[in-house]
């Protein structure tokens, strides 16, 4: 019994450890903090390589808030699918951005949106 107990526990705390919050606007927040805080690690695990490449050339042009907090908001959000929508507004921002994001393999990253592309905002 207590080895079931035990096996059971285990099991528990491998499976919780796997799981986070991947809403797309958790990951958009991840997104804009760790883009204006230059994490490029962050950066990285949360968008695509088409992404990730935009938001690095993007980096270089932009001064590096110090220490200021984001005040990230979510502004709107709507999922189709594999793809979801964010606007969202932050401290470094006079006007609300918009993320794009697709599901691969079951996580939210943020891609490159189309320069056709309309958001359904």
């Amino acid at each position: 019994m207590k080895r079931i107990v035990i096996c059971s526990l285990v099991l528990l705390f491998i499976s919780c450890a796997g799981t986070q919050d991947s809403s797309p606007a958790s990951v958009a927040e991840i997104v804009a903090q760790s883009f204006y805080q230059s994490d490029e690690a962050m950066l990285k695990k949360h968008t695509t390589p088409e992404g990730f490449a935009t938001f690095s050339n993007l980096q270089k042009m932009f001064a590096k808030p110090k220490g200021s907090k984001s005040n990230f908001k979510l502004i709107d959000e709507v999922i189709d699918g594999e793809v979801a929508w964010v606007k969202y507004s932050t401290s470094y921002d006079k006007t609300p951005g918009i993320f794009k994001l697709v599901k691969q393999d079951g996580v939210w990253k943020v891609t490159v949106r189309d320069s056709k592309e309309k958001a359904p905002f």
